[in-house]
């Protein structure tokens, strides 16, 4: 017979998932901020750096934030279809 689904391996619900990259979001967001006031303060050559971070993470924000969590899990529902063979076909049309 069919095992029961172990709760560990479903899928994370679409509100975690969802409150979850609004924090990496916002982090990443509030580190860009952080470049953008440094570039106030900062001359020569070290300007690079929190100019490449402020223009840089805006991008990485959002595939971070588009991107899935590692963890796969699949839902097996009872009753799912099964695909017959050709031979299975012929008995049941004939």
């Amino acid at each position: 017979m069919n095992e029961p689904q172990s709760i560990t391996s479903l899928p994370e619900s679409p509100d975690d998932g969802r409150h979850r990259r609004m924090i990496q979001y916002g982090i990443a967001m509030g580190i860009r901020l952080v470049c953008v006031i440094v570039c106030f303060f900062v001359q020569g050559w070290w300007l690079v750096v929190p100019l490449a971070g402020a223009l840089l993470l805006p991008y990485v924000a959002v595939v971070l934030a588009n991107v899935g969590t590692s963890k796969t899990g699949s839902v097996v529902r009872p009753g799912g279809l099964v695909r017959a063979s050709r031979r299975q076909q012929g008995e049941i049309d004939g």
